[in-house]
């Protein structure tokens, strides 16, 4: 049985006596974030993280996903964890209340987090990426674009992927071929192959959204060239 016991003592002392979690809770957006709040958090997270996500890296390894029926089925115990844990609101804590998070700083982001990955990486990869691509459409996105990804993203219902690299590209996404063709009415037809793609399929959520990289018809080679597209 994998077991998991996170290092509350070090943790809240770390935020209180070296973060100053106090003096962050007093900054403009984060008054929520009061020093009982934030001790309840992480309280709460280390139960999750030790009583539900610790105990699933025994299926995780004897099982691991599988294809079936035309999609991946996810080990024993994972869409049970993934539910509870988008139902107490673990997936929105650090993403905007205007669109369903909890605005808590990436200080208390970064230690409940920590506590994912140490109990259990399998399982915390799918809100990892779900994460990235909620941050990159929270500081790029346009209006239009928030409004219809955000919600059911941050809310979990949605996962989140990043269609990076292709078989001739690596770690040099300076050589991404996929292309990105304008269809006249504001969005995109996409051609090419990715892979490396975590979480690019599961059975854990309604939808899945993939950020993917490609190049317009007129852009110009290299990096300066790359475009990032949202595809349901």
């Amino acid at each position: 049985m994998s077991t998991y016991t996170a290092p509350l003592r070090d943790m809240q002392f770390v935020l209180r006596e070296l973060a100053g979690i106090e003096e962050v809770g007093k900054l403009p957006g984060y008054e929520e974030a009061s020093p009982d709040t934030v001790e309840a958090i992480l309280e709460e997270a280390a139960k999750f993280a030790a009583g539900v996500l610790a105990p699933l890296n025994v299926p995780g390894d004897r099982q691991g996903a599988r294809w079936q029926d035309g999609e991946v089925a996810m080990p024993a115990g994972f869409r049970e964890a993934y539910a509870q844990f988008i139902e107490n609101g673990w997936n929105g804590i650090g993403s905007e209340p205007e669109h369903g998070g909890q605005g808590m700083p990436k200080l208390v982001v970064a230690a409940v987090q920590e506590m994912w990955k140490a109990s259990n990486m399998a399982f915390s990869l799918c809100p990892l990426l779900t994460t990235g691509a909620i941050e990159a459409i929270t500081l790029s996105g346009t209006p239009e674009l928030k409004a219809a990804w955000l919600p059911k993203m941050i809310a979990g219902t949605w996962t989140g992927t990043m269609n990076l690299t292709e078989p001739q590209a690596g770690s040099d996404l300076s050589l991404v071929r996929a292309r990105a063709v304008p269809q006249g009415d504001g969005s995109y037809k996409l051609y090419g192959q990715k892979i490396f793609i975590t979480y690019g399929e599961h059975d854990l959520a309604e939808n899945i959204v993939h950020l993917v990289l490609a190049r317009t018809p007129d852009a110009p080679e290299g990096v300066k060239g790359i475009s990032l597209f949202v595809a349901q």
